[in-house]
């Protein structure tokens, strides 16, 4: 069996990264913490919004092993909501192109969707926390949403560590910046 492989980069092509094999998911994440996040990213100088039409965040998942960080890692910085915060969203210096959000402990990492050509982006398969959108009605219901899609959401991942032995790679990022 052929192993994919995708080759995905930031706006202006100093960053780049391989994903190999098929994602866990595609989704749309319309969380009070990726919408907060969003928000404050989109201050910076991006080169397209980060947040879909219909205000989520679109992600791609994939398992920490099967991501190659290939060139342009000195460009990656890390921003977290708070000093405290589980998750880190991981982006370029270079051009604040978003790359992924990373929860602590986890074992994936969610690729920022724009990171794929419109045509080659996987296709959406749930949106998670749609009740925190802040205008539900205009989120479509054209994917599963809701808690027992989640529950399969987190099956999928659980499917996924246990096809990693269980392990946890670290994604090393050196430096910070703020929003």
């Amino acid at each position: 069996m052929k192993t994919t492989t995708t080759h995905l980069s930031c706006s202006c092509g100093a960053f780049c990264l391989e994903v190999r094999g098929t994602a866990i998911i595609s989704t749309e994440c319309h969380c009070k913490s990726c919408s907060d996040a969003t928000r404050r990213l989109e201050t910076l100088p991006v080169q397209a919004p980060i947040r879909t039409i219909h205000g989520g965040t679109r992600y791609v998942l994939y398992r920490k092993d099967l991501v190659s960080l290939l060139a342009g890692t000195e460009n990656l910085r890390e921003f977290r909501l708070g000093p405290n915060a589980s998750t880190r969203r991981v982006l370029t210096s270079c051009c604040n192109t978003p790359i992924f959000l990373e929860f602590k402990g986890g074992h994936w990492l969610s690729l920022y969707g724009d990171l794929w050509k419109q045509h080659e982006l996987p296709p959406l398969e749930l949106r998670t926390m749609t009740q925190d959108a802040p205008d539900r009605a205009s989120v479509p219901d054209d994917v599963p949403s809701g808690a027992l899609a989640t529950a399969g959401f987190y099956g999928r991942l659980l499917v996924a560590w246990i096809s990693m032995g269980f392990k946890v790679p670290e994604v090393a990022v050196k430096e910070a910046i703020d929003a």
